[in-house]
Formats: structure tokens, C-alpha cells, sequence
């Protein structure tokens, strides 16, 4: 099925969800709350893995109650981890904002022991990473572990997919090193100073991706799906009735990487990518939200 590795973030997710966001000092009543796994990387790791590829997250955690929540969930989606735990930090933590009318989010991250992933780390699994068929990062540890990750994927040959999330500035020649960047309408804006909410839009900010080194530019664009430089706009998959779209993108992320690692096209990667995601909307939180191969292949043959 292939072989995926992503380097990325374990955090666990409250979620709170009310009316509206709370104006700044005010207090006001909630109507839920869940606590369960998140972090981008985990959650791209998860949703890989329930797609069916060998799937292994390099990342690192506290020694505390959060990081045995990681550990279950990594262990239940099969998850090969490749972790260091840290008794001088925490495990990452997000508190998630859910508008009850839109199923919309707003999100803080603090990623803890993540932050002290450094370029000796990820050195010390360079022959993991040569070793794969799909290497996957994001924007959630530090920048130069994310940076040395890609080198040494692309020196070995390896297929490399960034999610530039959350938006920040990059450094000089990091675009140059992915095969694929998956921002979405926000994340592309920030890269590229193009407001992204037309195909004609998303076209120009491919463009601009393309000139600064990637190899295809994909825009998730939400309900409207998935854009990609010289394909066009590939459909989102509709599954049923949004619950959340918390984790969506990661979803769209882990799905696409599974099926690149098993050697599908560009395109058919992208629509397992969007049917990953189509399913997970119609589910709350994050990691738990991520739907099994056998889902998604009923669902693309259901011809959604």
C-alpha cells in the first residue's frame, strides 16, 4: 500500500462549542465539550493510516496524561510512532472554537514538547525518511526540522508533500523542495498575496507557487473542493450533512498521501484526498472523524 512518514504535532483538542466567540472579557455559556486527539501532523498520520498505508509520524511528547491519549490513537488507526518523550515539557494542547450554526472553527495551538523538535532529531531518523514513498510535513513544529525533513526526502528521491499550516513565511528555497504544497484559501493568500475564492483566482495563485519551485500546487478550497495547477478544480465529495469541519484539511492531507504512496495519479490522489475529507465532515472532532479505506472506496463508487 505504501509507505508514508509524516514529521509533524500531536496535541489534544478541547473543543468548545457555542453561539458565537466570546468578545474579549466577556464570559458566556457553552453548549459542549470534547476532549480528544488532534495536531495536524497526528491527524494527517491517522487518516493515512485508516486509508491503509504504512504509516509513521516523527514527533515529540511530555510525559503526561495527553501523550498516553496520543499513543492510544496512534495505536487504534495504526500508527507506527517514532517519538521522544520529554519530562521537562508538556504534550501539546488546542482549544477549538466551534460556531454551532456553521460547524465553522477558530483555533490556538500550543504545541509544548513539539517546539524542541530539532534538526539533530530529525538527522537522527534521516534513514526512515530516505526510506519512504511519501514524505509529509507541516508548520506546526519548528521550521528548520520541517526544512531538514524535506531535504533529506528530496535527496533520497522521495515524493514530498507540505501543508503550509499554519501560514508563516517560509524560507528561501523551502518551496523548492515539494512536490506538492497544499495550502488552503487562507494559508495560499498569506504565500502568495492572491485572494483565492474563484478558479480563475486559484489559477493565477498556482502560478505564483509555481514560480517560486513547486512542483504541483494544490488549493483546498472547502465546499468547492480541491484546485490543482494544470488539472483544474476536482469536485469536493459530498457525504452527507456537515457536522464540523475541524480537521478537514488533514483529512484531504492524509488521504492524498496514502494514495500517492500506493502509486495513484495525481489526480486520482487528489479525489481520494477530497472523499477522505467528505467523510470526515459529516463527523465531529478531528482525529476520530477520520473515515477507513473501506468508507472511502463505497463512497467514490457511489460516484459522490
Amino acid at each position: 500500500m505504501g509507505k508514508v512518514v509524516i514529521l509533524g504535532v500531536f496535541v489534544a483538542d478541547t473543543a468548545y462549542r457555542a453561539a458565537r466567540m466570546p468578545n474579549m472579557g466577556e464570559t458566556i455559556m457553552g453548549t459542549s465539550f470534547t476532549l480528544g486527539p488532534g495536531g495536524k501532523g497526528s491527524n494527517q498520520a491517522v487518516a493515512s493510516a485508516r486509508m491503509g498505508a504504512e504509516t509513521h509520524i516523527i514527533s515529540k511528547l511530555g510525559q503526561d496524561d495527553f501523550s498516553k491519549l496520543a499513543f492510544d490513537t496512534w495505536r487504534k488507526a495504526g500508527v507506527i510512532p517514532h517519538v521522544q518523550q520529554l519530562s521537562s515539557s508538556y504534550t501539546g494542547a488546542a482549544h477549538i472554537f466551534i460556531e454551532d450554526s456553521t460547524g465553522d472553527n477558530a483555533i490556538i495551538v500550543a504545541p509544548g514538547a513539539a517546539t524542541l523538535i530539532d534538526i539533530a532529531f530529525i538527522h537522527a531518523h534521516a534513514a526512515l525518511i530516505a526510506d519512504s514513498d511519501v514524505f509529509v510535513t507541516q508548520l506546526e513544529q519548528p521550521m528548520d526540522a520541517a526544512m531538514c525533513g524535506l531535504e533529506i526526502a528530496r535527496a533520497a528521491g522521495v515524493t514530498t508533500v507540505l501543508n503550509p499550516a499554519p501560514a508563516a513565511i517560509l524560507p528561501d528555497g523551502m518551496l523548492a523542495l515539494c512536490d506538492y504544497v497544499t495550502p488552503n484559501e487562507t494559508e495560499c493568500e498569506f504565500l502568495t498575496g492572491i485572494s483565492v475564492r474563484t478558479q480563475s483566482q486559484a489559477k493565477r495563485a498556482c502560478d505564483v507557487l509555481r514560480d517560486l519551485g513547486v512542483g504541483t500546487p494544490i488549493i483546498t478550497m472547502g465546499e468547492q473542493g480541491a484546485f490543482v495547477h494544470g488539472l483544474g478544480l476536482v469536485p469536493a465529495v459530498i457525504a452527507g450533512n456537515v457536522i464540523e469541519t475541524t480537521g478537514a484539511g488533514d483529512a484531504f492531507n492524509g488521504g492524498f498521501a496514502a494514495a500517492l504512496a500506493e502509486k495513484r495519479t495525481p489526480l486520482d490522489a487528489v479525489r481520494y484526498g477530497c472523499a477522505t475529507a467528505g467523510i470526515s465532515v459529516t463527523k465531529a472532532g478531528t482525529a476520530p472523524s477520520m473515515p477507513s479505506r473501506n468508507m472511502v472506496d463505497r463512497l467514490m463508487r457511489s460516484g459522490n
